[in-house]
Order: C-alpha cells, then sequence, then structure tokens
C-alpha cells in the first residue's frame, strides 16, 4: 500500500542533530530526591552530589541528570571538560542536543530487573533498572580497538554480573539514532529494538553543554519550530488550494458536457412541448363548446337595467374567445352606456367589460360592447 504524500505534514518535525559522546569519559550516580522536590531542588542536589564525587569544581564539568517528574531519584553524570579536544568542541556546534551515547536510552521504560547491554567500538555500557523509570546504575567497560569477538562476550558478561539481579538483558548491537518524533514535544532515539522517548523537558536535562548556552539553542529551536510550523501550513495550504483548483477544472468539464447535453435535446423538448400544448388545445376545443346564447342572455339589458331595458338595443353578436362575446349595439340615449356599462361589471359572473368605436347619426348611439366572463360562471342552458 502507498504511503499517504500528506504522511511528512503528520510526521512531525525532522529528526533533530544530536551529538553523542562516548560513555567512556563519564561517570555517573543515581541521587535521591525527596517527595514533592521541584526542577529547581533536583539541580541543586545534583550539583551538590557531582561536587562531592569529582575532584574538579562544578564549573569545569560538563554534567547532566535525567530526572522524569516524580520520580524518586535521577541519574546524575559529568566528565572533566579538558577531555575534549577543540576538534571535538567544534563538533558541537549546529547540535541541538549533545548528551552521552547511554543518555539516549534512558526513555524506552523498560520492565524492573532489566539491563541494558549497549555496544560501541570503544567498549560496552551497561544500564541498569530496578524498578522505576530511572535506572540504578550505569557501567563502563572499556575495549581495545581490536578486541575480538571473544573479548567482547567476556566484557559483557562481567558487565552483567557486576550489575546484578537482571532478570532480563537486552542487547543493544549499535548506537542509538534519532528519529523524527510524533511531535515536536519529545526528543525520539531508536537502537536495535528499543525506542526511547524523551519529553523535551527532560531531553533539556540530558545535554551537558553550559546552560546559558543551552538557553540561547532552547529560544532558537523555538523559532526553527515555529517556522517549520508555518511552512507544513503553507504546504498544507497550497495542497489544498490545487485540489480545489482540480476539483473546478474537473467540475467545468462537467458542467460542459451537461449544458452540451440539454442543448442537444432542447429541440426535441420544444417539439415535445409544442405537440402537448396542441394536444391540449384540441381537447379544450373537443370538450368545451362555447355559449354564444347564454353570453348573450348574461349581458342582456333585461338583465342589467331591469327599470329601463328598452333603453338599449343588440343588433349583432360574435364570439371570438371561450368566455367573451363581441356585441353591437345602440340606444337613443348615450347616458345610459355608461350606467349599462358599470351594472354589467357588478354582474357576479362577469370578469371584464368594454365600450369601443361610439358613434351617433340621428339621434342614436351606436357602440361596440365586449364582455368577457369568468371561467366557468356560465351554465349550459337546459335542452
Amino acid at each position: 500500500m502507498c504511503a499517504s504524500p500528506l504522511r511528512f505534514l503528520r510526521g512531525g518535525p525532522p529528526a533533530p542533530r544530536v551529538a553523542l559522546l562516548p560513555d567512556a569519559v563519564f561517570f555517573s550516580r543515581a541521587v535521591s530526591v525527596p517527595a514533592g522536590a521541584s526542577r529547581e531542588d533536583v539541580v541543586s542536589q545534583v550539583g551538590l552530589a557531582l561536587e562531592s564525587l569529582s575532584p574538579f569544581p562544578l564549573a569545569q564539568l560538563y554534567f547532566g541528570y535525567y530526572w522524569p517528574a516524580g520520580a524518586d531519584r535521577a541519574l546524575a553524570y559529568a566528565c572533566y571538560r579538558r577531555r575534549f579536544t577543540v576538534e571535538q568542541l567544534a563538533e558541537w556546534n549546529g547540535a541541538e542536543h549533545v548528551l552521552p551515547a547511554f543518555a539516549a536510552l534512558l526513555g524506552c521504560g523498560p520492565p524492573p530487573a532489566t539491563t541494558v547491554v549497549l555496544s560501541a567500538p570503544d567498549g560496552l555500557t551497561a544500564v541498569r533498572w530496578d524498578k522505576g523509570p530511572v535506572p540504578s546504575l550505569v557501567l563502563h567497560q572499556s575495549l581495545a580497538p581490536d578486541a575480538t569477538e571473544d573479548d567482547r562476550g567476556q566484557a559483557r558478561a562481567k558487565l552483567v554480573k557486576s550489575a546484578g539481579g537482571s532478570v532480563k538483558v537486552v542487547d543493544v548491537p549499535w548506537p542509538p539514532v534519532p528519529r523524527a518524533g510524533g511531535s515536536d514535544n519529545e526528543l525520539v532515539f531508536e537502537a536495535g529494538a528499543l525506542r526511547s522517548a524523551l519529553p523535551l523537558a527532560v531531553a533539556a536535562a540530558l545535554d551537558v553543554r553550559d546552560k546559558a548556552d543551552l538557553d540561547t539553542l532552547s529560544r532558537a529551536r523555538s523559532r526553527g519550530i515555529l517556522l517549520w510550523r508555518v511552512a507544513m501550513g503553507a504546504v498544507a495550504a497550497c495542497l489544498l488550494f490545487a485540489l480545489a483548483e482540480a476539483a473546478l477544472f474537473g467540475a467545468g468539464f462537467w458542467q460542459k458536457a451537461r449544458l452540451a447535453k440539454i442543448a442537444a435535446q432542447r429541440p426535441t423538448v420544444n417539439r415535445i412541448m409544442e405537440e402537448q400544448e396542441l394536444a391540449l388545445r384540441i381537447d379544450q376545443l373537443s370538450t368545451e363548446r362555447l355559449l354564444p346564447l347564454e353570453m348573450i342572455s348574461a349581458a342582456s339589458p333585461e338583465v342589467a337595467l331591469p327599470r329601463n331595458p328598452t333603453a338599449i338595443q343588440f343588433i349583432r353578436a360574435t364570439t371570438s374567445a371561450q368566455n367573451t362575446i363581441q356585441i353591437e349595439a345602440q340606444t337613443t340615449n348615450a347616458g345610459e352606456i355608461a350606467g349599462y356599462k358599470t351594472a354589467l361589471e357588478q354582474t357576479p359572473g362577469v370578469q371584464k367589460v368594454e365600450i369601443q368605436g361610439q358613434r351617433a347619426r340621428d339621434n342614436v348611439v351606436s357602440f361596440t360592447l365586449i364582455v368577457t366572463f369568468k371561467p366557468g360562471a356560465l351554465v349550459p342552458a337546459a335542452t
């Protein structure tokens, strides 16, 4: 199965640059920590313990310690600064973390009574956990560069015996390697089958460099993480924009195809609509009949002007629509036309009344009356 192209966005920052120092130059000691102690208390206790163990003042030592919050002890380690040459110190430039090789394995969290034996070209280092997350003992056995496998086997047996009480022994055949963590809040190492995850607050105390320099590096790392997040956010935004653009591009093709299909079907649809309208018209004409006599009766002066029905006389009538009749009429009293129109408009079944073409000759006024009835207002007369 192919990996997701967005996996690198979820994998956290890339692996940090770490300088691992040889274990042979460091001495270590487990320091008891009282319950409820703060990190400042632990730093003070570690400093006192190292000064009591070393013939050199603390200012002449490179030191660090491992103490997860709440643990009942801390593992402190240190070495004399002059054990490192100028060339070796120059290799630390640009490193985000500088610590002994065995310190990279302190976050592996093995079960109690476990000893981890770390192999390196210059020797073997045994780290033993009796209980809890902090080791109780760190031992190192130096070996010559030309040591044989038998020599290494004897040295390993000696270290395991010196550690004592080990139920499980884990061999790490090569030095730890930093890996990209699941987030930017932890430091991760892998060595053989072991995986060591150290929170940054704990990993910062493992670094052996001067604390002032570490503060400067910590601020630089924070800026780097911020820039990395901004860069990853920009990459994710660009990917989303590209996907949206591709979706719009595809939607454009789909829309063109849909419009082309509609245009191709439009003549057929128009023909079907015309045929349907024609069929409806034919059905209407075949099932509905004109009611000219009923319209003449409803518009007659006897109905509209019952008090003076002889004032207006119908001459000729024609129908031009289903509910409309056009009547040629005349009257000797032009004043009756307006009243006649008003009376017809007030008739319940009448929708509209129009008077057109009024003309007078020999005291007779002729006019055209157009009456439109409401649909369904007229009822065929009984045969």
